[in-house]
């Protein structure tokens, strides 16, 4: 199978279809994600509590804090963009609602194994960056800041996440087109006759 098509070969047929703009799927994912950013910081917040934080440090940790979720944001999306221009070589699109982050290659059909390296990219990623750096790090500001980021990072990874179960629990030749708020899956039908 190819990394991607420009147009839907014979025989695949639609069966999926997740948009984060939907207002249904917006509450489902921000209240999954809101329990996921929860389970996140809970292990390091009781493996090493942080002291209170004074008035003082208050208006510049937050501060910080949105400039690194922000920064975060962008990267997360960049990594999922490098990962279909190394596969892919396509145009990306980019974009930022006020629901959804997003990027996509909306004007091709990815391969399963391209799509799923593509969404879990971000998630193991900075999974692999992050844990180490607060399992080592003391508890003070900066230790409180990276347990923020990860439970916005783990939350935050709840699309991507529902995105690789549905590819995985889906059996046979897959294809993914991918426009970044919508994704739509589509699977090689069984019993269609390709033709000689």
């Amino acid at each position: 199978m190819e990394n991607f098509y420009y147009e839907l070969p014979l025989g695949y047929e639609k069966f999926k279809v997740i948009d984060a703009k939907d207002k249904k799927t917006i509450i489902w994912f921000n209240l999954i994600a809101i329990f996921m950013m929860i389970i996140g910081a809970l292990p390091f917040i009781a493996l090493k509590p942080v002291a209170f934080i004074g008035i003082d440090l208050f208006l510049p940790f937050i501060l910080v804090m949105i400039l690194g979720m922000i920064a975060y944001i962008v990267l997360h999306e960049l990594t999922h963009g490098l990962v279909y221009k190394i596969y892919t070589k396509q145009k990306l699109t980019f974009g930022f609602t006020l629901t959804v982050a997003f990027c996509g290659v909306p004007n091709i059909y990815v391969s399963k194994k391209i799509s799923l390296l593509a969404v879990l990219a971000p998630f193991v990623i900075y999974s692999i960056i992050l844990i180490p750096i607060l399992i080592l790090i003391t508890p003070n500001l900066i230790y409180l800041a990276f347990i923020m980021l990860f439970a916005m990072h783990f939350g935050g990874c709840v699309g991507d996440l529902y995105v690789t179960y549905i590819l995985l629990k889906s059996k046979g030749k897959v294809l993914m087109n991918d426009t970044g708020p919508k994704q739509t899956f589509y699977r090689l039908e069984e019993n269609v006759n390709l033709g000689d």
